[in-house]
């Protein structure tokens, strides 16, 4: 016989609160674009106040949210190169630095396509170990920071060639480690290439928007019904993606202004310690690593 209070307990616990939804979407749309890892600090934050992980597909859907903010910021730039794309393939005298762009976004896109593709189900739940999240956090700060020593930072926007795509690409693969940070490991690629911090970063946002757009399309259907992770009703993911929107647009404008005058190994002085914190709560008991 089954018991119906057993069972509604059970789906309460497997489902997200409000309060949740809430928070968590400030958390996303408040850290996307830092290089502080949004992914990192859902995972940390879903379990230090909730006890329990929201789960990667949660994350996908609500990344929609910062996403459309790196839309409405970009939409000039965006439409000038979507355009010229366009008129490049049909007339090879209109190939200009627009079109190459078109073709740099796409090739720098593909890497972390394939890999987070194939390694969905990896993702969403080995990789979201606590320990290894708070590990990432403190041994990728010294990216930043190597980076910003050894980067010349001289770089122009129209300087950008197909190997700064194909390699901050490669480099974005490793934001499908909670952690690492999307933005954080693009940027950093891009100073070692000798780009200036404000083109690596503006350059780090068009990278994303093709695979994040993607793999939150894909991840909707499993928000509603998770393997790993809670379930959100359509409302939730609505609201939670209009939080994460405003936020996110916010959190953009306020990072192009930061890294025209600060290093990013700011960031840095604020992952170690928050690395380390995580590694004693775990130590301690507080959290569990999932």
């Amino acid at each position: 016989m089954i018991d119906l209070n057993l069972l509604a307990a059970q789906q309460a616990e497997s489902s997200i609160s409000w309060g949740q939804t809430i928070v968590l979407s400030v958390v996303q749309g408040l850290t996307e674009f830092l290089p502080i890892s949004s992914s990192g600090h859902l995972r940390i934050v879903s379990e230090l106040l909730y006890g329990n992980d929201a789960g990667a597909s949660f994350t996908a859907v609500v990344q929609l949210g910062t996403e459309a903010a790196v839309l409405v910021y970009f939409w000039r730039d965006i439409l000038r190169i979507i355009t010229a794309w366009f008129q490049g393939l049909k007339n090879p005298a209109a190939r200009g630095f627009d079109y190459q762009m078109g073709w740099m976004v796409i090739a720098g896109t593909l890497p972390v396509s394939i890999i987070g593709f194939l390694a969905k189900d990896y993702i969403r739940e080995g990789l979201r170990n606590l320990w290894i999240t708070a590990g990432v956090l403190i041994v990728f700060s010294f990216v930043f920071i190597a980076a910003e020593k050894l980067g010349r930072k001289t770089r122009s926007f129209d300087q950008l060639t197909m190997k700064d795509a194909l390699v901050m690409g490669l480099a974005q693969c490793l934001a499908l480690i909670p952690g690492v940070s999307r933005s954080g490991g693009t940027i950093s690629a891009g100073l070692f290439l000798g780009l200036t911090r404000e083109v690596a970063a503006r350059f780090s946002f068009l990278l994303a928007i093709p695979a994040v757009l993607a793999s939150g399309l894909f991840s909707l259907p499993d928000a509603f019904n998770p393997e790993a992770g809670q379930a959100a009703s359509g409302m939730q993911l609505l609201v939670g993606t209009a939080i994460a929107f405003g936020l996110g647009y916010a959190s953009i404008a306020w990072l192009l202004k930061f890294v025209a005058h600060h290093s990013f190994s700011w960031f840095a002085a604020y992952r170690i310690p928050a690395g380390l914190a995580v590694m004693a709560l775990l130590a301690a008991g507080v959290l569990q690593a999932g």
